[in-house]
């Protein structure tokens, strides 16, 4: 139910006292309480800024374009600036076309069915209705970890998104809120437990309340809840997601590494653990993303900041030479190189949502030099043995960005996947399998049916 306009009012007023803390304890920006509550006040969206997503082409087209610049086996040794030139040239040497409209509807149709048939078996096999909550596993009893249950909610929300679904699945999402708040703590995060400005601070830990007060909370997975939250209050207009989000992202603000004696200053740990030392790009990288999409709705400056801050820091400490990001850097300064495609997405995302909201050219062009990059480094091969969770993840950046540059290249990418998934992996109940044959598990099963949906969805949706 929506919140009364005075109870808004007032929730308002206190996230803007909770940012301005965070903000404070972060050392992102310094200066009187106050004086930041002036500041963190909602403005007016700054004329001239880059417009949201358009549809894809008059039609229900989408525009195609050459594939990224050049030779794609050596784009991972090239600068950002001069992969995005040779793709912009590519561009204007083939121009934009659109697909033949019928062959279009016909796909996202195809598309569209194959997401709810993959969704339905996951209410059906994983779903526990009296609680709301989902088992991680075939045959399980107890309800999952929070991880997977972000991307069950990630999967209704964008089912939801399909026309004339809402109403159908808006009883699932108002029960998938609820039960989210099984998961919620109000214990102060250890990394601000010493701090006075935040005498409580609400986040969601990584078992529910049942199986064990006290437990360790992610970042990242408070990060996927928090996105995931604004998808559906950009769906639904109900200010309890918008809300809870805000709370979500002042979580996030300060669990900012704010010691300046630390290697390589800044960025958020994996988790809240006190000896959690390691600072990674998929806790800080989405956190970027959250701050921008909230940024969108409520103009508060303190939210671009924050992103513009997270961006550039995992640019600084985690951007390798040949053009990817590594995975963490740890406590004493010395970097994971592991590379995943969910860690290039997020970055990829980041970048473009930033350009969106600032228009400003160098993070179009740091996105196009990490999508080419990651193009020419994640084969089908090597996709394939990844986690689909973090495929999905990696897909849906890349087309978000591929819409600001109207190219086809990650759809071919995500059809690839799909093609070989569909083909291998599925089972005749609607489940698909993992890559090595084991039974199916959720975070794998609500991943496909984001994938499909992210072909049936105008990229608008994804953020």
């Amino acid at each position: 139910m929506r919140a009364k306009t005075g109870e808004c009012s007032r929730g308002h007023r206190r996230a803007q006292r909770l940012l301005a803390a965070a903000l404070l304890a972060s050392g992102l920006l310094a200066g009187p309480a106050c004086t930041l509550a002036w500041a963190l006040a909602p403005r007016a969206h700054v004329a001239g800024s880059p417009a949201r997503l358009q549809p894809r082409c008059a039609g229900g087209g989408v525009r195609k374009s050459a594939q990224r610049g050049g030779a794609r086996a050596s784009s991972a040794h090239r600068g950002g600036a001069q992969v995005a030139r040779e793709r912009s040239d590519a561009r204007r040497s083939r121009g934009p076309q659109c697909r033949r409209q019928g062959a279009q509807q016909i796909e996202l149709a195809t598309e569209r069915v194959r997401a709810l048939k993959l969704f339905e078996a996951m209410q059906h096999y994983f779903y526990i209705p009296a609680a709301s909550l989902y088992k991680e596993e075939l045959g399980a009893t107890s309800p999952s970890f929070l991880w997977p249950f972000s991307q069950a909610l990630a999967a209704t929300v964008s089912v939801a998104h399909f026309k004339g679904q809402l109403s159908r699945w808006l009883p699932l999402l108002r029960s998938q809120l609820g039960a989210l708040q099984q998961y919620l703590t109000n214990a102060v995060p250890t990394a601000v437990a010493s701090r006075e400005a935040l005498q409580s601070l609400p986040h969601y830990n990584a078992t529910v309340a049942a199986l064990g007060a006290g437990g360790t909370a992610f970042y990242d997975d408070n990060d996927w809840v928090g996105i995931e939250l604004v998808r559906l209050y950009q769906l639904t207009h109900e200010e309890a997601p918008l809300a809870l989000a805000e709370q979500i992202m002042t979580f996030e603000m300060t669990g900012w590494e704010s010691n300046a004696s630390a290697p390589c200053p800044g960025g958020i740990p994996h988790s809240d653990a006190p000896e959690d030392e390691n600072r990674s790009t998929i806790s800080t990288g989405p956190a970027a993303e959250l701050a921008v999409m909230l940024y969108r709705i409520t103009h508060i400056e303190g939210y671009l900041a924050f992103a513009r801050s997270a961006y550039a820091w995992v640019r600084s400490c985690l951007l390798e030479p040949h053009g990817l990001y590594a995975d963490h850097i740890e406590g004493d300064g010395e970097r994971d190189p592991e590379l995943w495609s969910y860690t290039q997405g997020v970055m990829i995302g980041a970048g473009a949502l930033l350009y969106e909201v600032t228009g400003e050219a160098h993070y179009l062009e740091e996105a196009a030099a990490t999508a080419a990059a990651a193009e020419a480094y994640f084969s089908l091969e090597r996709l394939a043995v990844e986690n689909p969770f973090f495929v999905s993840v990696y897909l849906r950046n890349l087309l978000y960005f591929d819409a600001l540059e109207h190219s086809d290249a990650g759809r071919a990418v995500a059809d690839e996947y799909l093609r070989w998934a569909w083909g291998s992996l599925r089972e005749a109940n609607g489940l698909i399998l993992s890559a090595t044959g084991t039974p199916t598990v959720l975070l794998g099963q609500s991943a496909y049916v984001q994938i499909y949906a992210l072909l049936a969805l105008e990229p608008a949706a994804y953020f």
